[in-house]
């Protein structure tokens, strides 16, 4: 994680379009699919608007609850693959339904490995197979435990005209940034426990390491 500040340089709405999406067990909805210009890491990141989107900012301004905002970090082998060592598969799947059943915003976020990179991850991945933590892991190929940096994803919003979300995470830190950052976190929504023989040591540091909303007992 970086330092930040609260004054963010705009940003710019570059494309919008109208996405159809399907997702492997068949549940469909269309997405409105953002592009910007002058984010500040450069990165082509996307904002998704699902649901009724433009109904949820009307209420919010109206003195509405905020709407439904989840900031997803990209996972090629989880998103893509459906690798079961995380969660991130099962958590954008759970996230796209939700927002779209009322309206939101789903940030997909360029930051693999927890900004660290593809390569990296995977090389992390094999520590982890040693006996290391994912975030021993991290630090013993010279990374942050969590690099991530959630700028980008506070311009977006701010350019869309989003001040005030519900965030739909389990990550204290995601909202811990975007609060200072100018982004007023209403409610922290947590996902759901999305738990697999393959993901349990994951889960378990996520929730004793970095204090993530993850009751596995329950699970």
């Amino acid at each position: 994680m970086t330092e930040s500040s609260t004054v963010l340089a705009a940003a710019s709405e570059r494309t919008h379009v109208r996405v159809p999406m399907r997702f492997s067990d068949g549940y469909a909805t269309t997405a409105d699919v953002f592009t910007f210009d002058g984010l500040a890491d450069e990165r082509e990141h996307l904002l998704l608007g699902l649901g009724d989107w433009q109904g949820a900012l009307e209420r919010a301004a109206s003195g509405g609850p905020a709407p439904l905002v989840r900031p997803h970090s990209e996972c090629l082998t989880g998103d893509v693959f459906g690798s079961e060592r995380c969660d991130c598969g099962p958590q954008l799947r759970e996230a796209v339904e939700r927002i779209a059943g009322e309206g939101g915003f789903l940030l997909y976020l360029r930051q693999e490995g927890r900004g660290i990179g593809l390569y990296a991850k995977l090389d992390a991945y094999a520590l982890q197979d040693a006996g290391l933590d994912t975030y021993e892991a991290n630090l013993a190929l010279g990374h942050g435990e969590d690099e991530r940096d959630y700028t980008a994803a506070a311009q977006m919003l701010t350019a869309v005209g989003v001040r005030a979300i519900r965030l739909l995470s389990n990550n204290p830190d995601k909202a811990v940034q975007l609060e200072g950052l100018g982004i007023a976190v209403e409610e922290r929504v947590p996902t759901a426990v999305h738990l697999s023989a393959a993901n349990a040591a994951y889960l378990r540091a996520k929730r004793d390491h970095t204090a993530h909303t993850l009751d596995l007992s329950a699970a």
